[in-house]
């Protein structure tokens, strides 16, 4: 691993647009095109409000833990809280398909973070909290 940071913030929806402003200013010294920070930055707000909603159910005093990785041009983005956990990963996957349904999900973060991240890993356990790993190579318009 070439560089990393790590922060935590509570999960409070007016902290997706910091966790996605922070994503981008790491990922901005691997020199990305606009059209991969603006992929990075949505799958990042995707992964950030699944674990407001979902894992923690608006709860304010829940914390949200960001890391981001960089080696060579590959970035690996974590996002991890310690909320309720995913019990059927593979239908959570499932487009469309919200557990949520009374607050009028789309159903659609994980097929969103799949589409404009490289490689998207989910981590999780039920009552223990869910890990959200994505992986994106940088700056491949560069020809670098």
């Amino acid at each position: 691993m070439d560089n990393w940071m790590e922060l935590s913030f509570p999960s409070l929806s007016v902290n997706e647009g910091f966790a996605r402003a922070a994503t981008a200013a790491f990922a901005a010294l691997l020199n990305p095109t606009i059209d991969e920070l603006s992929d990075l930055r949505t799958a990042v707000s995707e992964a950030v409000t699944n674990a407001i909603i979902h894992a923690y159910g608006n709860d304010r005093n829940a914390m949200i833990t960001l890391r981001c990785e960089a080696e060579g041009k590959k970035l690996r983005v974590t996002v991890k809280d310690t909320g309720c956990g995913i019990e059927d990963i593979e239908l959570a996957r499932r487009p469309f398909y919200t557990s949520k349904p009374e607050l009028e999900r789309s159903g659609m973060g994980f097929a969103v973070m799949e589409a404009f991240m490289d490689r998207v890993e989910i981590q999780s356990a039920p009552g223990e909290g869910t890990a959200v790993i994505m992986e994106k190579e940088m700056g491949r318009a560069c020809g670098s």
